[in-house]
């Protein structure tokens, strides 16, 4: 029941890599490797070895679906916002670089808002995308 209502109010709770697999395997180039994931109701974002999968269910049945990529060498810089008290929830968001060329003149950057729910411990997350984020950001100016 929390999973469903967390989903409801637009929260992502865990799930585990084999129902990942399982459900949005399709989705994995050759050799790439599902690391976690998340969902609501009918959404979810996966982490994998080569980059971040959206997967959003369009429409009321849901069998149109738009997939999107975020490459993981492209994230740049990640806030936190913690739960206050409430009806606050947890949020990151991911800034990244969304043009071709990464060390171009005029880069082109965007950005992503994940929510989860209070409960949520969203700290080893956030130190694994800020990390990950610290190493792009010195391949690229170093």
């Amino acid at each position: 029941m929390s999973k469903l209502l967390n989903g409801l109010l637009g929260n992502f709770s865990e799930v585990s890599v084999q129902e990942l697999k399982q459900q949005y395997g399709i989705y994995l180039m050759p050799q790439e490797e599902v690391q976690n994931g998340f969902k609501l109701v009918r959404d979810a974002f996966i982490i994998t070895s080569e980059r971040l999968i959206l997967i959003d269910h369009q429409g009321v049945t849901g069998k149109k679906t738009r997939v999107a990529s975020i490459p993981l060498n492209s994230i740049m810089e990640v806030t936190m916002e913690t739960a206050g008290t409430g009806f606050d929830d947890s949020e990151m968001t991911i800034h990244y670089i969304n043009s071709p060329y990464y060390k171009a003149n005029n880069v082109s950057m965007a950005s992503y808002k994940f929510e989860f729910g209070k409960k949520f411990n969203l700290q080893p997350l956030y130190v694994a995308f800020v990390t990950l984020a610290h190493q792009n950001h010195s391949r690229l100016n170093g």
